[in-house]
């Protein structure tokens, strides 16, 4: 995930990822940055004051490395946007902060998951396209 939207998802300001498709996959899995930062999105006020709670900066975000474990249990079709909010398939309604750090286009996929875990020490990794397998010692 590019940053600031990977730390946004595991401090939980974000409840879902979205995803433009669909995994199958169910159970365990690694939040991983991606070495770019985003830094015009890391510009904008509501994003400084969202990392600000957290004690972050555009300058202290991880980047290359895997920051958090979690499950991913549910990965829901967007049905409906209107803009401000929008529609999952089993009816939920996505509104608020976790609208506006999501990409809510019909079509696109909201990942839910449970059980985020930060990591108390970031563990380097080279990331790849879509899910991969990584092999993470406690």
């Amino acid at each position: 995930m590019i940053q600031p939207w990977a730390t946004l998802f595991v401090v939980r300001e974000a409840t879902y990822e979205t995803r433009s498709w669909k995994t199958n996959h169910r159970g365990p899995l690694a939040i991983h940055t991606s070495k770019k930062i985003d830094k015009k999105v890391c510009s904008h006020v509501a994003i400084q004051s969202l990392l600000g709670k957290h004690d972050y900066t555009i300058d202290t975000l991880p980047n290359g490395v895997i920051i958090a474990v979690c499950k991913l249990v549910n990965c829901l079709k967007v049905v409906e946007n209107n803009e401000t909010w929008a529609v999952l398939e089993d009816g939920r309604i996505v509104s608020g902060n976790d609208y506006f750090l999501g990409d809510y286009r019909v079509g696109n996929y909201a990942w839910e998951v449970e059980g985020m875990k930060g990591l108390d020490e970031c563990v380097p990794a080279k990331g790849q396209l879509g899910l991969w397998e990584f092999e993470l010692s406690e």
